[in-house]
């Protein structure tokens, strides 16, 4: 922080100062080198049906996590499911399109650690590519991979919930009243008092509230028993709830100079918005919090007048990508609804890229995976049962054979189980003869044995399609009689010795989790979220 011989120089000052050992970066509208939100890592063109604001403030989003609702959901398509030893699970949607005289396909291939979405042209090719070729166009690491359709009416609904569990409608910020000179995380939190001016801001971000039995979204303020204060600042702003966590409002403990009550919520916060009555600079280091990763700061002149300006400074840190609308130069803005829009916008776009920077990215990446593994299992285990093979059959797996085929070889290495376990025992009561109404029998279960022995590939000890099944006899009792014809002179204990070593693989599925609602950034909620 900023020691008390720099306040003493004089000013002016810069509204945010970094540290001295660096971690931050600062847009500056004068600073050329300073990249504009079109260059931000995270920054796609808008594909889910957001438009700009009133003023051209644009809400930046991932427009992949919306692009199976505006393509795909309630138009015809296919959806396809595999799984790999280096890739894990995938999920492929596939589209065909024409425009303009031009035939495409429309892909979106989802695997744990991204999602791909693009549209491929058709143009010059006799027949469409398959569905593997299709998915080593997006991916060159998707080689030699079997898919299977997806066969369940509401696959669509689970497909969607997974794409959109990134969406998030629900916000909350802290706002921190900094005055003339104040230069500590104690400063800052030990404010009682809100003067006209942080009033006049107050009001431009939003509504003041009584928290009592309020029943939109609280951001984490009790709204039961008044132990966060007894009202707040809220506010709809184009369809997503805000909450804001304002320093002033929240509980005041006398005798505790970090005042915890208030940083419980403020430093849970991913973003915050500084507000500066007078000159004086904010260095992002002076609040410490694992969570604050983004500031926007706020200066006012000609407070509480027909005249009145806010000047503006954004400060990040390192790993959170540039986002925007970028900051015009000179960063002044006028009072009124183009500033707020702006600011509003800001703050959301500030939060959406704070969790792709390293932290919340990793925790996001666990969520992920988690969800499409959730997501496989459960189309899964629906397509089963759409062909009535039942939940606990067979997951199936790149190189192995599924439904009839491997129900048959099943029943087959049951029937030669059974058999093998009959003459055991008859030799224990006869002295190890082989009666001749069962020889015949035993020739022939042999020979069934060997041709229906199957071995899987080997999978290694952390894969998840290694559950134990239920073996099921009696599944196809007129193979059984079908048989009698057949003759093999293979020997009997190897066959059944190898039967016995054929493994079966399960399939375990769980529910998929469908709330998308909840806000990720919630004090009783890890982000990212732990989001």
């Amino acid at each position: 922080p900023p020691s008390p011989q720099i306040v003493e120089k004089g000013g002016p000052y810069s509204l945010v100062i970094l540290p001295q050992f660096g971690g931050y970066w600062i847009e500056d509208a004068e600073n050329v080198g300073t990249p504009t939100s079109s260059d931000s890592s995270y920054y796609e063109e808008e594909d889910g049906g957001l438009s700009p604001g009133t003023f051209g403030y644009k809400l930046e989003c991932n427009g992949t996590v919306r692009a199976y609702r505006k393509h795909f959901l309630g138009k015809e398509h296919l959806n396809f499911y595999c799984t790999t030893n280096s890739l894990g699970n995938l999920i492929l949607s596939l589209k065909y399109e024409e425009a303009e005289g031009q035939e495409y396909l429309r892909i979106i291939l989802r695997s744990r650690t991204k999602t791909l979405h693009d549209r491929i042209s058709l143009a010059g090719l006799s027949k469409l590519p398959s569905v593997p070729q299709i998915a080593k166009l997006l991916c060159d690491d998707v080689t030699g991979l079997k898919f299977y359709p997806v066969l369940y009416p509401r696959a669509s609904q689970l497909i969607v919930t997974y794409d959109e569990h990134e969406v998030n409608n629900t916000f909350k910020f802290g706002v921190i009243y900094q005055k003339f000179g104040q230069i500590s995380e104690e400063d800052l939190f030990g404010n009682n008092e809100e003067s006209p001016a942080f009033t006049e801001f107050l009001n431009l971000l939003g509504d003041k509230i009584e928290l009592l039995d309020f029943k939109g979204f609280r951001g984490g303020l009790d709204v039961a028993h008044g132990q966060t204060g007894t009202d707040s600042v809220y506010t709809v702003f184009r369809e997503k709830e805000i909450m804001f966590h304002v320093s002033t409002k929240l509980p005041y403990t006398e005798g505790d100079p970090q005042q915890l009550q208030r940083k419980r919520h403020i430093g849970n916060d991913i973003v915050a918005a500084i507000f500066q009555e007078e000159n004086t600079p904010f260095v992002p280091d002076m609040i410490a919090s694992n969570f604050l990763h983004a500031y926007i700061v706020v200066q006012v002149e000609n407070a509480c007048t027909d005249h009145t300006t806010y000047k503006v400074s954004v400060t990040a840190r390192e790993d959170v990508p540039s986002f925007g609308p970028p900051l015009p130069n000179p960063a002044v803005f006028k009072k009124g609804p183009e500033f707020r829009e702006f600011l509003l916008t800001k703050l959301i776009n500030a939060e959406n890229a704070c969790y792709k920077s390293d932290k919340f990215a990793r925790l996001e990446g666990r969520t992920r995976a988690a969800l499409l593994d959730n997501l496989h299992d459960e189309l899964h285990r629906q397509t089963q049962a759409m062909l009535g093979l039942g939940s606990d059959d067979d997951k199936m797996e790149n190189g192995s054979h599924g439904g009839l085929l491997e129900s048959f070889k099943r029943a087959m290495r049951v029937r030669s189980h059974s058999m093998e376990t009959m003459v055991g025992a008859h030799k224990k009561q006869h002295g190890g003869g082989v009666p001749g109404s069962l020889s015949g029998v035993i020739s022939q279960s042999s020979t069934e044995c060997t041709k229906s022995t199957f071995t899987p590939p080997n999978l290694s000890a952390k894969s998840p399609l290694k559950s134990p099944v239920k073996r099921r006899s009696g599944l196809f009792p007129r193979l059984h009689a079908s048989a009698d014809s057949q003759t093999d002179s293979r020997p009997r204990s190897d066959n059944l010795a190898g039967a016995q070593r054929t493994p079966d693989s399960g399939h375990v599925s769980q529910d998929m989790r469908s709330e998308t609602s909840s806000n990720p950034s919630s004090p009783e909620i890890c982000p990212h979220k732990e989001r």
